[in-house]
């Protein structure tokens, strides 16, 4: 099947977007998408996904096809090489298409100055593919800033390697089931007899499936009816170690876009939910989120650093989803690794110590407080809760123990696998 030139078009500006404009993937890939029929639409995604992913290897490989570097105002075309390599090397595109469809492409967006240029060097790869990719030693390094390379090492030095490669790769689907309107096992048979859609139970998330190949929601049976949520297996996990009760009075704070919130109330709908973001429009998701599988809780914009929107009613659990780096997710928002600095971490790190401090003196003597992040970097995770402990006289950890990832002195970190869990942390707080 072709694809015109001008879904390359698109893909080269939105690369462009994120890497040179520092704008996020999500707010500019429907911008620019806007009317593109599906097929399109998903080459284009996949296209961009995967130059953001592999984007410094392509890097290496220009370099080894370019007689004299380019400027550094061209890194547009940087970005049209790239887009146009992607598909010589990773994607099912006849190679005289991608070579003549994104020479088309430059055109399009302004730059037939350099068609030739990309025309040559991309017939230049074909010809002589295997020698280049020798030379430009590609490596999952490169695909990384080098800050990020410093710190995923520095952290986990037998697991670096792991980590960067598994960011490269598609994330799987993993669906989270809604146990108030039905169950796993009819649920999975729905899904293999009427819809041939291959999945399998997850082995240690009670109410997770994970699906073979991911498929646009709308193919999924009864979605639009809150038989089922999109989910990752590592964030299906908080609402299990809430250890939730009937009648208890729980706090979901960060709460958009409204996942862990479903399934705090799909786990035990009696509770007294109470979900606060300080963002209004990201609350409106959890708003529609919760509509769409038939639950209630109160909603409310605030800032879950300060205290003047608390009525002094304490809380029996608190799910503190804290703000961070999202180093954990990077194959499902590759656009992270090129917009995140290094100088984000400390500010980040100092964010989420406020807002459990101030989170703890609203939970209730013997209450648990469960803190998650989807990083990957211990200052954001076990540093906190180390400093957290060493200051809070009426606070303990209690142990965590899953089959995947590993356990931390105060927590449990999960990492990024193959057809397994995102990036992700856990610490599960006892109020003494």
């Amino acid at each position: 099947m072709s694809h015109s030139p001008n879904s390359r078009a698109i893909a080269a500006t939105l690369v462009a977007e994120v890497l040179l404009k520092k704008r996020s993937l999500q707010q500019v890939f429907s911008e620019q998408t806007k009317g593109l029929d599906p097929v399109d639409s998903a080459f284009v995604q996949a296209l961009v996904y995967g130059v953001l992913r592999e984007y410094g290897n392509l890097q290496a490989i220009t370099k080894q096809l370019l007689t004299k570097p380019l400027k550094p105002i061209d890194q547009d075309i940087s970005i049209i090489i790239a887009v146009g390599l992607y598909q010589l090397m990773s994607m099912r595109v006849a190679e005289h298409a991608a070579v003549s469809e994104t020479v088309e492409a430059a055109k399009i967006i302004d730059k037939q100055w350099a068609t030739g240029l990309i025309n040559g060097l991309l017939r230049r790869f074909v010809r002589e593919k295997a020698a280049i990719i020798k030379l430009a030693k590609l490596s999952a390094d490169k695909n990384n800033p080098s800050w990020l390379v410093a710190k995923i090492k520095a952290a986990w030095p037998d697991r670096s390697l792991q980590i960067m490669q598994k960011n490269d790769l598609a994330p799987p689907m993993h669906l989270r089931i809604n146990q108030q309107k039905t169950d796993r096992d009819t649920y999975l048979k729905l899904l293999a007899e009427h819809h041939s859609i291959i999945a399998t139970a997850h082995p240690f998330s009670p109410m997770g499936i994970t699906l073979e190949q991911a498929v646009d929601v709308d193919k999924l049976p009864h979605f639009a009816e809150g038989w089922c949520s999109v989910q990752d297996i590592a964030a299906q996990q908080a609402a299990v170690l809430l250890e939730l009760k009937p009648n208890q009075r729980v706090l979901d704070a960060c709460a958009a876009p409204g996942g862990k919130t479903a399934h705090i109330l799909e786990t035990e709908p009696s509770v007294d939910l109470l979900a606060i973001d300080q963002d209004a429009t990201r609350l409106n998701r959890v708003q529609n989120t919760l509509s769409r599988l038939d639950l209630q809780a109160k909603l409310l914009t605030a800032d879950a650093s300060q205290a003047d929107w608390w009525d002094k009613k304490p809380f029996d659990r608190i799910l503190l989803d804290a703000p961070c780096s999202a180093t954990g997710v990077i194959r499902r928002h590759p656009d992270i690794k090129w917009l995140r600095l290094a100088s984000d971490i400390p500010a980040l790190a100092e964010l989420q110590l406020l807002i459990l401090k101030n989170l703890w003196n609203m939970l209730a003597p013997n209450g648990i407080l469960v803190y998650a992040t989807c990083s990957i970097l211990p200052e954001e995770n076990d540093q906190i809760i180390s400093q957290f402990l060493a200051e809070t006289a009426n606070a303990k950890t209690l142990a965590l123990e899953f089959p995947r990832g590993c356990k931390t002195e105060c927590g449990w970190q999960f990492f990024p696998e193959v057809m397994g869990t995102d990036g992700f942390y856990y610490s599960k707080l006892l109020k003494l």
